[in-house]
């Protein structure tokens, strides 16, 4: 009983009582977004649209959550979090409902475009919510709950796919449309605003390089120390999509079928179900730098095996130690953008911060597919190669981010209270 609260404290404790609604709303949010998973066969088995302009619908709801990372962060800093989760889910019922019942291509084009908006217009505003609600030494377990949260949700929201699918399309828009307006009701009912926009107190410092006159989305963009971080980030996000981009088919390739694709990620997605919880044990203990570049290397060593796999077994012990590497990679990378940002510009930087993703989505394939035709299995070498380069980063950029986070802090903290201290 005794080791059941220990864990229980280390995974979960000490956490409010808006986070774990925050939590519910994420959770009940990503197990019901499912409808758009199935956007290719839809358009292809029912609407009659050929792949070329399957691929390009899907292509312009890519595009719309690029756009929309970048509007819920400036959104999430002006109107508030709380507003913002609102607007998005509730316009994504809306548009789910109409989804269901549009017939003409070029409506559903541009619906899917606006669902990819505010489909992405949540992620910064649900971060920047958990940063201000939840201590900093405790912040570490809520980004690995939120981590869990996501990909459950997003194992349960496969599931129930696939189901509603063989059923009817119209009901997997409209069940996903009702998912989405529970997730609005608990943010609603639960969730107060959390946003603070206190003036900074006039006798602290302004250096330029932590705080411009004139914060804005430009701030983000212009922050080096961040941008390094954000560019490491990228590189693990290359990384990983190599597992829904290129990986396919170079187990195609070694004769292994979809079957076997399905349980190498099936593998990995129980993987983090089931071991994720204990993540906060294994790495508090830990410098940042040094748990993200344990866990990109991971991720490099995962990769560079398969230019030796040709057994779906090796692909199953690849994928093993890739998804650690993520697993562990997830708390700090969000601890580490939830520090670098000041406290005004939270959504903002989670904005860019998230962009590292669509790009890797459009990175990932394009220049791997190339990649993976004129070198063959030395692809792999490749990307374990920029793993490991991104693993140095990570130690090379520690120390001048933790010096800065240490500036930001001192910054933020009033003058009588560093006295006082």
């Amino acid at each position: 009983m005794h080791a059941l609260r220990r864990l229980w404290h280390d995974t979960a404790g000490g956490l409010p009582a808006t986070f774990w609604y925050l939590w519910a709303g994420l959770l009940i949010n990503r197990a019901g977004a499912f409808a758009m998973l199935f956007l290719s066969l839809y358009l292809t088995d029912v609407r009659g649209a050929s792949l070329g302009l399957a691929g390009t619908v899907v292509g312009a709801y890519g595009a719309g959550g690029a756009a929309g990372v970048l509007l819920g962060g400036v959104l999430a800093d002006r109107w508030g979090r709380r507003a913002t989760l609102l607007a998005a889910h509730l316009t994504t019922a809306g548009l789910m409902v109409a989804l269901a019942f549009s017939k003409p291509l070029l409506l559903i084009a541009v619906l899917s475009a606006l669902v990819g908006v505010v489909h992405s217009m949540p992620s910064p505003a649900f971060v920047a919510a958990i940063v201000d609600v939840v201590p900093a030494e405790r912040r570490s377990r809520a980004f690995n709950l939120q981590f869990w949260a996501f990909n459950l949700g997003m194992a349960v929201a496969s599931l129930l796919a696939g189901v509603l699918a063989e059923a009817s399309f119209t009901a997997l828009f409209l069940v996903d449309a009702g998912a989405t307006l529970t997730a609005a009701a608990v943010i609603g009912w639960k969730v107060p605003e959390t946003l603070r926009l206190a003036a900074p107190p006039a006798d602290s410092p302004t250096p330029t390089a932590i705080r411009p006159r004139r914060p804005g989305l430009h701030t983000a963009l212009t922050d080096r120390t961040f941008l390094v971080f954000v560019g490491l980030t990228f590189a693990l996000a290359v990384l990983t999509m190599q597992t829904s981009t290129i990986m396919p088919l170079a187990m195609r390739a070694d004769g292994l079928g979809p079957s076997a694709y399905g349980l190498v990620v099936a593998l990995g997605g129980a993987l983090i179900v089931i071991g994720q919880l204990f993540v906060p044990r294994l790495i508090d203990r830990h410098r940042k730098d040094v748990v993200l570049a344990a866990s990109t290397a991971l991720l490099a060593l995962g990769f560079g095996v398969l230019a030796v796999a040709d057994e779906l077994a090796v692909y199953l012990i690849a994928a093993v130690v890739w998804t650690i590497g993520s697993m562990l990679a997830a708390p700090p990378n969000a601890q580490i953008n939830a520090d670098l940002a000041p406290p005004p510009l939270r959504a903002r930087y989670q904005a860019v911060f998230y962009l590292t993703f669509p790009a890797a989505a459009f990175v990932a394939p394009t220049l791997g597919g190339v990649s993976l035709q004129h070198l063959g299995e030395g692809h792999w070498l490749l990307v374990g190669g920029l793993g490991l380069a991104a693993a140095v980063g990570h130690l090379l950029a520690g120390p001048p981010r933790e010096r800065h986070v240490a500036a930001l802090r001192q910054e933020q903290t009033p003058a009588t209270d560093r006295v006082s201290a």
